[in-house]
């Protein structure tokens, strides 16, 4: 019997997923919210929200974004309503896997209620690293698009050193920029040293910023608050790739007027196809995994 797979909503990276799934053998792809592409998928099933036949479903890929805090799904493809309601979550198979890209306290709660599995995809190493590459090059798009100078000898200031902020500073090097990271730990002060990058400690952030080009914030809190921009020059910029709202105080930005730019999904924008690759190649994996446990 087909493996029966339904994608609930998604952005631009969901039309690389869906046809990389295609590939998968004994699997049936059923879309929902994708009505309103002007291109559609040749042999798969679309279907309105509410025809869905909950029972039979063995995975659901929800978007990246997952739910809003009641349960509803943003379509960028369509204009349907979708919620995910309590009932809703009810009705589905207990052997059901749930993808999301990223989770919250009504998707984790519907799961523990029905013990039912949710794998949020971003919060894995592999897709994280993976997807660093493309927010790293979006960022430079960003760098080269909102400044009239070059990267090449630019002081750059990283703020975070995990997987994204790890591959920012890495490229920003590469392209002859000179790269400070600051972090709050000792052991990535130490491996930003190795780096041959300058490591500041995140308390100290703002003894940094005086000659600053572009700050490019990786943390999802607020690191570059009033103490930090106060000490910008006046033709610095701060693009922020954290999740929203960011980790900058763009408020006072504004009234200092410095530019700062909460970017949103980089990889979505940037490479669409790339990270939908990625995010196919994850599920394909963890499905294939499953599947020889079995």
């Amino acid at each position: 019997m087909d493996r029966l797979i339904a994608v609930i909503g998604g952005d631009a990276r969901y039309l690389e997923l869906i046809r990389q799934l295609q590939m998968l053998p004994e699997t049936t792809i059923i879309l929902v919210g994708f009505d309103k592409l002007e291109q559609g998928f040749t042999g798969l099933k679309q279907v309105d929200f509410h025809d869905l036949e909950l029972q039979t479903l063995d995975v659901i890929i929800m978007p990246i974004t997952g739910t809003d805090s009641d349960g509803r799904v943003e379509a960028v493809f369509s204009d349907q309503e979708i919620k995910l309601t309590e009932s809703w979550f009810q009705q589905l198979n207990k052997n059901t896997i749930l993808f999301t890209g990223i989770t919250n306290e009504y998707l984790n709660e519907r799961a523990k209620q029905e013990r039912l599995q949710i794998i949020p995809l971003m919060d894995r190493d592999d897709v994280a690293i993976y997807n660093s590459i493309p927010t790293a090059e979006g960022a430079i798009m960003m760098a080269i698009e909102h400044t009239d100078y070059t990267i090449h000898s630019s002081n750059i200031i990283v703020t975070g050193f995990g997987r994204v902020g790890h591959t920012v500073a890495n490229k920003f090097q590469a392209l002859g920029a000179k790269v400070s990271v600051s972090a709050n730990s000792i052991k990535e002060l130490a491996r930003i040293t190795e780096m041959g990058l300058t490591p500041i400690p995140i308390e100290k952030l703002h003894e940094h910023t005086g000659s600053c080009d572009i700050l490019i914030n990786t943390v999802p809190a607020l690191v570059v608050d009033k103490r930090v921009i106060a000490e910008f020059p006046p033709n610095a910029i701060i693009i922020d790739l954290a999740s929203k709202p960011g980790g900058t105080d763009f408020d006072f930005a504004e009234k200092r007027g410095i530019k700062a730019i909460l970017t949103g999904s980089l990889p979505s924008i940037v490479a669409p196809r790339t990270a939908g690759k990625i995010l196919a190649d994850v599920i394909t994996q963890i499905l294939n995994d499953r599947g020889n446990e079995e």
